[in-house]
């Protein structure tokens, strides 16, 4: 009976984590792109899909697959600058849309010459934001 109980408690224990998973993301900042918000090796806690998205808030979102990259797919942290049906940023290079269009978004990092972003890319596509972040974890100062 205390064995049964046991596996019984182990499988809801590994069900409830699988579905955290799949809901959540937990990611680890890398690089000054997101400074003074975020500092490298802080963590953020993202709640996966693009239900909650709005102008501001910061998200995940993995790079365009790039082969000249080798890297994968890598994962970014960005602020939405726009998203489809926002006008275009006077910031971002020209562009012959002066709304954002359907399926695409502007993420900006809030560090402009250290980060990689729409200013230079242009805008990205909304299937690949990974989610928004809903918590934010400050590396431990040393």
């Amino acid at each position: 009976m205390i064995a049964a109980l046991a596996a019984a408690t182990v499988v809801a224990l590994a069900a409830a984590v699988l579905s955290l998973r799949r809901r959540y993301l937990l990611v680890t900042v890398e690089g000054a792109s997101m400074l003074p918000t975020l500092r490298p090796g802080d963590r953020v806690l993202v709640r996966r899909g693009t239900a909650a998205l709005r102008p501001g808030c910061l998200v995940v979102a993995g790079w365009p697959p790039d082969p000249a990259r080798g890297d994968g797919d890598p994962l970014m942290v960005k602020r939405v600058a726009a998203l489809p049906g926002d006008p275009v940023p006077a910031t971002l290079p020209e562009t012959a849309d002066t709304a954002v269009p359907a399926g695409r978004v502007v993420l900006l990092g809030d560090n402009p010459a250290a980060s990689s972003d729409s200013r230079q890319h242009g805008l990205f596509a909304l299937a690949d934001v990974r989610g928004v972040v809903v918590r934010h974890f400050t590396a431990a100062q040393g």
